[in-house]
């Protein structure tokens, strides 16, 4: 097969193109670019390569080319086919990582801010892109907190009028345009000066203000320069925040990329005049090709998915595809963005701080899958697993007394958190504490749902580790053999500062761990997830029920009521300080002074009782 394909790639011209390497099965499997198709395709057949590219030509049954008319033409078309094919050996960043962007439709009478993925052609302004989604809203909220702009989720014009204010209006966070006295004219004013500081103009809204203050005080108009004075400070307190806030204002980012098989570190440094404004870190399979080659690679799906570009991207050392690169970037984001490799200088220490950020973050990654995949070894050793626990679910219960009984259902894969196969179980046969019984419950529902092929319950889990000890470990493996789904199972034991100090199995033997320090560590971590996850749920329940009972106990107020005091003071704390007229605004005055009455001590004779007393 070598032979054959050799023959093929000899063949080729020497132009510049793009080859494409299929599998058995027609699959393909790499795409790359090459200034000469002969020279290079020729290469993958001949001599010695990496582990990476061995693994890959072992696997190429034939391949195709498409010859272009230059060098920046190929990249465009490898550019165009790996989007397309997805190939297993080219490199494949995480499409979990967002760039999202704020979004402000200016042609609304009342224009309202947005998060949206990517911008689109439809007349609206955006601003970014920013990190992630809560970096996003901490830029809308603190562009709202210094400019009084409201943050409480009402639509206007729609709920003008149609409410009080709420509590960020009387602590002077927002300037209350759900009031019908206020106008949009002063709520379109104060989206302009958001606009501003959403583009790094804070200085200019600052300089008027100032200007405005100055008028207003020798015109002896005090409350309007003592408005202005707050909003000058509210606007100065963004201070080394206003970094974060203009999200798109990076003129320079620094590249690093680290390699150390099997995995690759690439990061990316975001400067704006000299000031470091934020880190992106990607890890990802070491793809086939040269440093050079996976760099440029890396560089091109970065940008790609971040869609905006600073006005120069610094690098360690220029690929070999530099100058077609550049040209790339500055065609896509319509302006010159010019990348370069600087030798000395402060440029370069830039370069050598985002090689060091990527040695150091993969270094870290690399240590810690090495001691994880330790404990994955000894514990598959040591519990006699048919194999490495690649998944590992975690159980606990969570009660007070015989209410809000609850459990916990965690996921371990590969040794890291799963969050999203995380599941809460409810506790609904059983109307007394019974810890074993809870648990025999929980294991019974989710080995039901595997046994029927339920999407959420579907993975089987390679072990079983149950927070309580010996006698829920028997129940869960009762509960496990009368659903015919039976998994390794293990009992948490814990020391005397509720630390797992041994894995305790069916038959009552105990498994030391705390003499490991990574298996301590290890199954430490397991455990406080998973507690830590049980008690979270419990207590929103408590506190939901909590919640309901002090109302509910109230004559009068059912749910739909209890439910409209609960929309329009926001928490029982200020439905228990508002007055009964401010309470009659929410539901029906017998109701609001039934309300009063229970928060208040009111008897039917209108006295005050004493609380303490009566209690």
């Amino acid at each position: 097969m070598i032979e054959t394909l050799r023959e093929k790639a000899n063949k080729l011209p020497l132009k510049p193109g793009v080859y494409i390497m299929h599998d058995r099965d027609g699959q393909v499997i790499y795409v790359g670019k090459a200034k000469q198709l002969k020279n290079r395709v020729s290469s993958y057949f001949r001599g010695a390569h990496d582990a990476k590219t061995s693994a890959m030509v072992a696997k190429v049954a034939d391949f195709e080319v498409i010859i272009a008319d230059s060098e920046f033409e190929a990249l465009i078309l490898e550019n165009s086919l790996i989007k397309h094919h997805m190939p297993h050996y080219n490199i494949l960043l995480k499409d979990d990582k967002g760039y999202p962007f704020i979004r402000l439709d200016t042609s609304a009478e009342y224009p309202s801010f947005s998060i949206v993925s990517k911008p689109a052609d439809d007349g609206a302004r955006y601003f970014g892109p920013y990190g992630g989604r809560s970096v996003t809203r901490d830029a809308i909220n603190a562009v709202s907190k210094a400019l009084g702009l409201p943050t409480c989720g009402k639509r206007f014009p729609r709920d003008i009028g149609k409410a009080r204010p709420c509590l960020n209006y009387h602590m002077n966070a927002c300037r209350g345009y759900c009031r019908p006295e206020a106008s949009a004219e002063e709520y379109r004013k104060a989206m302009a000066e958001a606009v501003m500081v959403l583009e790094g103009r804070t200085s200019e809204i600052v300089s008027g203000l100032m200007t405005e203050m100055e008028n207003d005080a020798e015109n002896l108009r005090f409350e309007l320069a003592a408005e202005k004075r707050d909003r000058i400070r509210a606007l100065q307190a963004l201070g080394s925040r206003q970094n974060v806030v203009a999200g798109s204002a990076a003129d320079t980012d620094a590249a690093g990329l680290y390699r150390r098989d099997p995995k690759c570190c690439f990061v990316v440094l975001h400067y704006i005049g000299g000031d470091l404004l934020s880190k992106d870190v990607e890890v990802f399979d070491t793809p086939v090709g040269e440093d050079g080659e996976i760099l440029s690679a890396a560089l091109r799906v970065y940008y790609e998915k971040r869609g905006a570009f600073p006005k120069e991207v610094l690098l360690q050392s220029e690929p070999a595809d530099a100058e077609e690169l550049q040209e790339l970037f500055s065609q896509t984001a319509g302006r010159k963005v010019v990348l370069r490799a600087p030798r000395r200088g402060e440029k370069r220490k830039l370069t050598e701080a985002a090689l060091r950020n990527a040695t150091e973050e993969l270094e870290r990654i690399a240590t810690r899958e090495e001691r994880t995949l330790f404990a994955l070894r000894w514990l598959r050793e040591a519990l006699a697993l048919p194999s490495v626990p690649e998944r590992i679910e975690a159980y606990d219960i969570s009660n007070t007394g015989s209410s809000d009984m609850v459990a916990s259902m965690t996921v371990f894969a590969g040794g890291r958190p799963l969050k999203r196969d995380y599941r809460r179980f409810r506790i609904k046969t059983l109307e007394k504490q019974d810890d074993c019984r809870s648990m025999a419950e929980v294991i019974t529902r989710r080995m039901e749902r595997l046994r029927d092929g339920d999407e959420k319950f579907s993975d089987r889990p390679d072990l079983i580790l149950i927070d309580g000890g010996e006698g829920q470990l028997r129940a869960a493996i009762g509960a496990m053999e009368e659903t015919g789904t039976v998994v390794p199972a293990f009992g948490m034991v814990k020391d005397d500062r509720h630390r797992t100090r041994a894995l305790v199995a069916p038959d009552g033997s105990e498994v030391g761990i705390s003499a490991n320090q990574t298996v301590f560590s290890f199954i430490g971590r397991i455990q406080e997830e998973t507690h830590r996850f049980a008690i979270e749920y419990h207590r929103s329940l408590h506190g939901r029920r909590g919640v309901a009972s002090a109302l509910d106990r109230i004559e009068g107020v059912g749910e739909k009521r209890r439910n409209a005091l609960l929309k329009s003071f926001g928490s029982v704390k200020a439905i228990k300080n508002a007055s009964e007229e401010e309470l009659a605004k929410a539901v029906p005055a017998n109701v609001a002074a039934a309300v009063y009455a229970a928060f208040h001590g009111v008897d039917d004779a209108g006295t005050q009782e004493d609380t303490e007393e009566k209690q």
